[in-house]
């Protein structure tokens, strides 16, 4: 069931792990121009809400909005709640909101195994095919490149050879967004993990 924003579930939920702080705002780009002081706070209050918020919970989030299904996915990686992996591959693949698709990215790179890997190959596969749409082809990039040096593995490769799907791409139609480089969009996602891991090690000390 899709929740809407005058559920009052939804409301309840919003209220108490979306927009505490604008925290929805913060996770991805932002979470890199923090202050220590502000990266400390953060980073304990992310792990906390990720240890008190219940797997209905998340799913009523990731029925929500963009808000909503960003903030979920932060909160699942952090988790570490690899039981909703194949929901997140398939909101993923289905591209229905915008933004929320990168932090489904860092999930799979948190998540780091081999099933992760094929998702976001999969995501790549069909959407690197598509010139016209720039969705989440660079974090889903920069996940995968990211998993291809955690793992030992090289799942990137094909899609970077000089006639690979990555080159079709953003040889495509002209797009302001074809700034950055592969191993830019790795160095991203290895980042913002390293904030989910630090989330994470709060969960864990807050259940010593």
């Amino acid at each position: 069931m899709r929740h809407t924003h005058e559920d009052p579930e939804l409301l309840a939920l919003v209220h108490r792990y979306v927009t505490p702080d604008r925290r929805y705002l913060k996770l991805g780009g932002p979470l890199m121009r923090m202050t220590e002081p502000e990266r400390a706070k953060f980073t304990r209050e992310l792990g906390e809400a990720a240890d008190d918020i219940t797997a209905r919970e998340l799913t009523v989030l990731l029925e929500g909005g963009w808000r909503e299904r960003k903030t979920a996915a932060w909160l699942i990686a952090v988790a570490r709640r690899t039981e909703f992996r194949e929901r997140l591959g398939d909101m993923l693949l289905a591209s229905e909101v915008c933004f929320a698709g990168s932090a489904y990215c860092v999930t799979f790179a948190a998540f780091a195994t081999p099933a992760d890997v094929d998702l976001l190959a999969a995501y790549l596969d069909r959407y690197l095919r598509r010139p016209d749409l720039y969705y989440d082809q660079p974090a889903a990039m920069g996940a995968l490149l990211h998993l291809d040096a955690k793992l030992r593995a090289d799942q990137a490769a094909r899609f970077l050879t000089a006639d690979g799907l990555w080159h079709q791409w953003i040889d495509g139609p002209p797009r302001k967004e074809h700034h950055g480089t592969p191993d830019g969009y790795r160095e991203s996602i290895s980042r913002l993990c390293v904030f989910a891991d630090e989330s994470a090690e709060h969960r864990t000390a807050r259940n010593r």
